[in-house]
């Protein structure tokens, strides 16, 4: 095969499509609920989960209403969204969600930095999940 033959196939291979948390057909591989289960065990057991793959890191999050705007701008700074899901009685469900991919080490470390960044604000981090395109190629 030339030099020009691999140009043109390469040329020709479609990108793979960007994910953001927003990509229609995202569905959850894995799940973290549990504080007292390593995240490297929750990775194992996921049969759906693409270790290849980027995946949406979503930590829910329960925080004062009056803190949001304060996390959104902590979280922000390293590429987090924040996102309310709902509000009651002066608090807010929340979703921080950020496209990576996923090894224990760093669920590990943002659960933690999660946890710790809620509790600062008075609030609670519940759990993580990790949602990715499933059933295709």
């Amino acid at each position: 095969m030339s030099l020009l033959d691999r140009v043109r196939d390469l040329l020709r291979k479609s990108p793979e499509p960007v994910l953001t948390p927003d990509t229609p057909g995202l569905s959850v591989v894995a799940e973290a609920f549990d504080a007292a289960e390593a995240d490297s065990a929750v990775l194992a057991r996921s049969h759906l989960w693409d270790e290849e793959k980027p995946a949406v890191l979503r930590h829910h999050l329960t925080l004062p209403a009056a803190r949001v705007a304060e996390a959104a701008r902590v979280l922000a700074q390293d590429g987090w969204e924040l996102r309310t899901v709902s509000e009651s009685d002066g608090v807010a469900k929340l979703h921080a969600l950020r496209v990576q991919r996923l090894d224990a080490l760093h669920c590990a470390q943002e659960r933690s930095r999660m946890a710790g960044l809620a509790q600062r604000l008075g609030g609670d981090s519940v759990g993580w999940d990790a949602l990715q395109q499933t059933g295709t190629g």
